[in-house]
């Protein structure tokens, strides 16, 4: 597959989709690597109130946010992707940990 061009480089929307589509794929490859450490997370943690730990939470987006800022990129709106991404996250570690302990 080639590579999409660059976001300065397109000339057209054939292009831009292009380059949306490649970068949702690496995306979804990255969210795979994510989720699997949720995985690891839930093996790990003996508690399932552990589970949702609100400090780290609100870490995980400060962190974005100052490196969003950074970037150029407006760090609220970052912060609101991410607050659902790492939402999602804490309901599908909490079904894995479930998942591991009824099979024990």
């Amino acid at each position: 597959m080639t590579s999409a061009k660059l976001p300065e480089q397109c000339e057209t929307m054939i292009d831009v989709r292009a380059g949306v589509d490649q970068v949702d794929r690496e995306l979804v490859a990255l969210l795979v690597r994510r989720f699997g450490y949720m995985d690891a997370a839930a093996r790990i943690k003996a508690d399932r109130g552990a589970v949702r730990d609100e400090a780290r939470k609100a870490q995980v987006l400060d962190n974005v946010a100052r490196e969003a800022e950074a970037a150029g990129l407006e760090p609220a709106r970052l912060r609101a992707v991410w607050n659902e991404l790492v939402e999602q996250s804490i309901a599908y570690e909490a079904t894995q940990w479930d998942r591991l302990r009824a099979d024990s």
